[in-house]
């Protein structure tokens, strides 16, 4: 069915898939512990997957044996640590701030590219990445200039950060083995690792905190969509139209993702956008424009040299 979506669909629905991730992480943060919510998803989602790998899986998984151990950290940084980073700073801050600072993620992966795959950035990237910081700090500090002179940032913020640089390693790391692991089985494999890693802290939150879910439809409908819609649904879709459209002109499209969680936050749990939310989204996102502009067009160059 989704190969039928035209591209600009399939990739506007992973990004109102992810969007509405914020915003029900927020809306069940009280009913539904971190990583109990963490590990539920991705076993519905190892579920929900198991039959679209399977009739490949006995092939391709000599490939993934043979880098299971980039398999076992994609697993650890994808899986496990960004979404329960994202999940616990979803306790602290609101939806809307959590998205923003995901906006974040190309700009930090260009930094890593620079230190760990030795990518020049460009003074664009550079200016961008400046842009962004900046952005950032207007996120953190609520536009004010005394907290953050005294440092005192909202928790949740900061756990944020730490879910962008797990989600920018995972990300480093599909682009460096693109070429060499099978994308579907990969993704399930990277599932299955996240899960027997979440699997302790599941049991911590619930045998040795006793915290619980409170089980009732909102809770139910919320595990099933994070574990359909925002997980398997949301990297079919975007994978599809990546495929279709080219991955510089599909990464445009994340930028929707903060507009669809503001839009899902103020429509049905009452958050209010700020205008130092308005402010930092404003240099964030003309930061990441500006780099992955200027990287779009030097790969242009560069094919161009080949032709």
């Amino acid at each position: 069915m989704m190969k039928r979506l035209p591209p600009h669909v399939l990739l506007v629905l992973a990004a109102i898939f992810w969007g509405g991730n914020f915003v029900i992480g927020r809306a069940v943060a009280n009913d539904v512990p971190p990583f109990i919510l963490s590990f539920f998803r991705w076993v519905v989602a190892f579920f929900i997957m198991l039959p679209l790998v399977w009739p490949n899986l006995k092939n391709e998984l000599p490939k993934i044996r043979k880098h299971f151990n980039i398999v076992l950290l994609s697993g650890l940084t994808g899986i496990a640590g960004f979404n329960t980073f994202v999940y616990i700073a979803l306790h602290y801050t609101t939806s809307i701030n959590a998205s923003l600072m995901n906006t974040t993620t190309p700009i930090v992966i260009f930094i890593l590219s620079y230190f760990f795959l030795q990518e020049r950035l460009t003074h664009q990237q550079w200016i961008g990445a400046f842009l962004s910081l900046v952005g950032v700090l207007f996120l953190i500090s609520r536009g004010s200039l005394e907290l953050i002179k005294t440092l005192s940032f909202n928790v949740g913020d900061i756990l944020m950060l730490f879910a962008v640089l797990s989600w920018s390693v995972y990300s480093l790391l599909t682009k460096r083995y693109a070429n060499e692991l099978p994308v579907n089985t990969t993704f399930f494999a990277t599932i299955a690792v996240g899960v027997v890693i979440l699997f302790p802290f599941f049991l911590y939150e619930w045998l040795i905190k006793h915290e619980t879910i409170t089980w009732n439809v909102g809770t139910i409908s919320a595990i099933l969509y994070v574990g359909i819609f925002a997980s398997v649904a949301a990297f079919l879709s975007w994978n599809s139209g990546v495929v279709k459209l080219g991955a510089s002109k599909a990464g445009v499209f994340l930028n929707l993702v903060p507009l669809f969680a503001a839009l899902f936050a103020v429509l049905f749990i009452g958050e209010t956008v700020t205008i130092s939310q308005l402010v930092g989204a404003l240099f964030v996102l003309s930061g990441v424009f500006l780099a992955s502009k200027k990287r779009n067009a030097a790969r242009s160059r560069n094919v161009s040299k080949h032709i």
